[in-house]
């Protein structure tokens, strides 16, 4: 039974999760928000076949290292269309609500969790959540930027990932894992008033 395995490689000055998920089988990887730090994340890639790179939103901080792991390992980019800034340039592929990413045995569903940006999205693959900066442990992504907005971020939050089993894992963009359900109980910014 082919298992996941995910690791975390802290990149840039803001100390960006960039996540690398595989199966153990087949040795297919995805890397989600390659921020920064192009070799530390090539580094941990060696023995893998790069499916996609998955992008949570479009903020520098996540998006760094995009053309020099793309280009190490011809892995196709996928992200929300609303994120396509000018500062992303572009993806080979843009996704929406319903959307999958295969790799190995596993693959990953597209949730659309925008709030933080415009197209913020999440990827989940069993239990595990990759939320970006969305939803962090004991806290949730700032909607005071440009694009931003505390509207969408409360759908996303109460429309998407609290409708989740407690014991689904969050890999936030920044920050310790958490679960759904420590989120429920201890997050202030969840606590309908």
């Amino acid at each position: 039974m082919a298992r996941l395995s995910i690791q975390k490689v802290h990149v840039g000055e803001k100390d960006t999760n960039c996540y690398i998920v595989a199966c153990s089988d087949t040795r297919e990887a995805v890397v989600i928000d390659p921020g920064d730090d192009a070799p530390k994340i090539l580094g941990q890639l060696r023995g893998l076949t790069v499916r996609w790179i998955g992008f949570t939103h479009a903020h520098p901080g996540h998006t760094g290292a995009k053309e020099a792991v793309k280009g190490a390992t011809q892995a196709p980019t996928a992200m929300h269309l609303a994120d396509a800034t000018a500062q992303l340039k572009s993806a080979d592929r843009y996704l929406v609500a319903g959307d999958t990413l295969p790799f190995g045995a596993f693959t990953f569903d597209v949730l659309p969790t925008p709030g933080h940006s415009p197209g913020g999205l999440s990827f989940k693959v069993g239990n595990h959540v990759f939320t970006g900066d969305t939803l962090m442990a004991g806290k949730i992504g700032r909607v005071d930027l440009p694009g931003s907005s505390p509207q969408q971020m409360l759908l996303s939050l109460h429309g998407q990932l609290l409708t989740l089993p407690d014991n689904t894992v969050i890999y936030p963009g920044h920050g310790p894992n958490t679960t759904i359900g420590a989120e429920r109980v201890g997050n202030p910014y969840l606590r309908v008033r």
